[in-house]
């Protein structure tokens, strides 16, 4: 195959990808995009193509942060850096690739779901910006409190932290999970005047996270959602049932569709 596009870049804390992840980094690869794997890990089941390099080439993994989080909680903070240092396209493990992202794309991200706020699963900056910086800022100096909390979270965390044991991002991250997520990068944006600059939900998110099984029936009608301008399907494993990870996809559900058509085994790569 030829990569002569943009190159795409992700992270993976773990050791083994399921085959939904294997799935959409390969969808990347045969749209023509390079993509780069950077790994905590020993990671042995990527496709073929799939570049893996060590995470630390970027940032230094707190894995006593992870365990009280989650990968995702370092996901958010690494995405920046690598864009920073690389010039690289962020997409997450769970981003289907549909079309090929257009060079000339400088700002990619979305609005997502039912709600408007942006999602950060798909993300192109320029290198050099100041949503880039205050993003950068926010993690590399986590205030008292996420300006945009009102009293409720800030009595939460207050609570949380009485508890013990939690360092100060953990706090955080316990008393609003998104809260280095799709809400930080939604205010920073809007601090910065980038918001307008978002794309509609159907280019990278044409699914609301909320319909998400979707992917799995065989009678759903994923591509409904999808518009001329879509360019990636989320797929959203971190709301994914336990059923659809632990079992290969139902015939001619979206995702077994898929696999069939990029050329992945579902049965050699489930989830524990």
């Amino acid at each position: 195959m030829t990569l002569n596009r943009r190159p795409v870049a992700s992270l993976w804390i773990g050791e083994k990808l399921h085959y939904i992840n294997q799935l959409c980094l390969k969808s990347h690869l045969l749209h023509g995009h390079p993509v780069t794997l950077y790994c905590t890990d020993k990671v042995t089941n990527a496709p073929e193509g799939v570049v893996i390099r060590p995470a630390t080439e970027i940032m230094e993994i707190d894995m006593a942060l992870v365990e009280a989080t989650s990968a995702s909680f370092l996901s958010n903070v690494f995405r920046y850096k690598m864009i920073r240092k690389t010039g690289a396209l962020w997409i997450d493990c769970d981003a289907f690739c549909h079309k090929p992202f257009p060079d000339e794309w400088e700002y990619v991200f979305a609005g997502h779901g039912m709600r408007g706020a942006l999602n950060c699963g798909v993300v192109g900056l320029p290198v050099q910006c100041q949503l880039m910086d205050m993003l950068l800022d926010y993690y590399d100096n986590l205030p008292d409190y996420p300006a945009w909390w009102g009293k409720k979270q800030r009595k939460q965390m207050d609570r949380n932290t009485e508890k013990g044991g939690l360092s100060h991002a953990a706090a955080i991250y316990k008393t609003e999970r998104t809260a280095f997520g799709p809400q930080a990068f939604t205010y920073f944006a809007q601090q910065s005047g980038d918001y307008d600059k978002a794309m509609t939900p159907d280019v990278l998110y044409p699914v609301p996270f909320q319909l998400n099984d979707v992917f799995f029936d065989p009678y759903g009608r994923v591509e409904g959602h999808f518009t001329d301008a879509t360019v990636s399907v989320h797929l959203y494993t971190n709301g994914t049932k336990p059923w659809w990870r632990q079992n290969p996809p139902l015939k001619n559900s979206y995702v077994a569709r898929m696999c069939d058509q990029v050329g992945i085994d579902p049965a050699q790569a489930l989830g524990e």
